[in-house]
């Protein structure tokens, strides 16, 4: 998992008028918690804000004050008008405790059915993912290349040894859906194979009058 460094200063004093201060120096109040203490700190809006205006995750190497927390973001506030960031919890790190994470999906290779004039579908665009941190993955990598129109890829077909999928098992996570273009096509070779079909009774016709 890629690691981000984001720096930090503790907060002297904690309260709605002490984090409106920081907010009008474009600074964020903050706190990260789930280890041995929970502190509290301020980082810079323009250092936090790629960590949630992009479709990636990755982990947060908090460095406050000099002392160094390994992190994942856990909770954010935006403001409702401007969207700017308000609060930030971030949840610290062990190698033993497992973690959950809503990782992205990403589609590799070129699906036949697509070539063929169906149309790609994708029912999700992430995972909730159970894993220790060693094993959670930036990303779940889906080969769609295989897929004919019709085909589908669900949530337990991407099963891992290493991490657990936390979506019921039966969601599609990836579709080829046929198309008006393709069904245009197929039809005026259903309708050619039609005649020799019905051949047979044309010809058996005259033997029945008699």
């Amino acid at each position: 998992m890629k690691t981000v460094s984001v720096s930090g200063s503790r907060r002297e004093n904690v309260g709605k008028k002490d984090a409106k201060a920081l907010r009008i120096q474009s600074k964020v109040p903050c706190v990260v918690y789930g280890g041995k203490e929970q502190i509290h700190f301020s980082a810079d809006e323009k250092e936090l804000k790629p960590l949630f205006y992009t479709p990636e995750v990755c982990f947060v190497d908090l460095v406050v004050d000099g002392k160094h927390f390994l992190t994942i973001p856990q909770d954010v506030q935006y403001h409702k008008v401007t969207e700017s960031l308000l609060h930030v919890d971030f949840f610290e790190l062990t190698e033993t405790h497992p973690i959950i994470m809503a990782v992205p999906l990403v589609m590799e290779g070129s699906s036949i059915g697509v070539l063929k004039g169906g149309r790609l579908v994708k029912g999700l665009r992430k995972l909730k993912v159970r894993a220790l941190p060693a094993n959670m993955p930036e990303c779940i990598v889906v080969n769609i290349s295989k897929m004919d129109i019709l085909d589908e890829i669900k949530v337990k077909d991407l099963c891992n040894e290493k991490y657990d999928i936390l979506e019921a098992s039966s969601l599609t996570v990836v579709a080829v859906k046929t198309t008006r273009n393709v069904e245009e096509e197929a039809a005026p070779a259903a309708t050619t194979a039609a005649p020799a079909a019905a051949a047979p009774a044309a010809a058996a016709a005259p033997a029945a009058k008699k």
